[in-house]
Parts: C-alpha cells; structure tokens; sequence
C-alpha cells in the first residue's frame, strides 16, 4: 500500500476533525434518529430521512479520515536536519523573476493543500519545480500562460 506525504499539523487537523465527528455529531444525529422515530410512519417521515442521510455522509467521512490516516508517512519538517534544499514539508519564499513579486509557500500533502493559507501541494507545478532546488536557484514553472520562472529567496524548516 502507499504512503502518502503528511506534515504533522496535517495529521493533527484531521485527528481533530474525526474526534468531532465521533465524539459530538455522532450523537447528536444518533439522538436526532431516536426523536424522529417517536414521531410514527417512517416512510414520509423527512425528519428520520435528513438525519439518516446526514448519518450516511458522517460516517462516509469517518472512514475516508481513518483511511487516510492509515495511509500516511507523517513527516515532521522540524526534526530533518537543514540541507539548503527544498524538501517535503519546507516553507520556502520565492520571487517571481520577471515581476519581483516575492510569495511564501509550505510544501504539503494533496490533502493538505490550501493556496489561500499558502499551502502547496507536493504534486503541484510549482511545488515539483521547486524540490531540489536551493536558495539563491531558478525553478522553471510550466504554467498554462507560458513559462515561469521564480527564484528560491529562503528555505526554512518550521
């Protein structure tokens, strides 16, 4: 089976959205179940239908959770030595060559990928350009508006 790429917040964001899940929605429709049952005829009754459907989705989440968690390699950045290079889990600044305009990007898991918070994914563009490289290098981005090239300004292990 293969692992997939996980930073350690990654891994504590979805641990905290399954307890969620387990230990306060989980009753709460097991409740709103009970309830809706009193109410007599189950078959055109929406309210036992919502909360069974609503039961489905939170346990399909549970699982896909579970599954994902299994499958992981968590990896904490903080603990790998610093070798000047662009790794999983690294927050790196890059300027963009032509224009200057200098972003901050972590490189983390499919899962944990969020551009608006500054989180790249692994198997991103610009993240696959990036890897490898070292402060002070130009990674070659192939956007579909043409080439891109940026330059790696700092490479930080937090």
């Amino acid at each position: 089976m293969t692992k997939f790429p996980m930073t350690v917040q990654g891994a504590q964001a979805l641990e905290e959205e399954l307890k969620h899940l387990k230990s306060v929605l989980r009753p709460q429709i097991i409740q709103a179940i009970a309830e809706a049952r009193e109410l007599g005829d189950l078959k055109e009754n929406a309210e036992y239908h919502a909360a069974r459907e609503q039961q489905g989705m939170v346990e399909a989440r549970i699982r896909d959770i579970e599954g994902r968690l299994q499958n992981a390699q968590i990896i904490d950045i903080a603990s790998i030595p610093q070798t000047g290079k662009v790794i999983f889990g690294v927050t790196v600044d890059i300027a963009n060559v032509e224009t200057d305009e200098t972003v901050t990007y972590q490189i983390v898991g499919d899962d944990e990928a969020d551009i608006k918070q500054g989180k790249l994914s692994v198997s991103s563009p610009i993240a696959r350009a990036l890897v490898g490289k070292e402060e002070g290098e130009v990674a070659v981005v192939k956007t579909p508006s043409g080439i891109v090239e940026y330059e790696i300004v700092e490479i930080r292990h937090i």
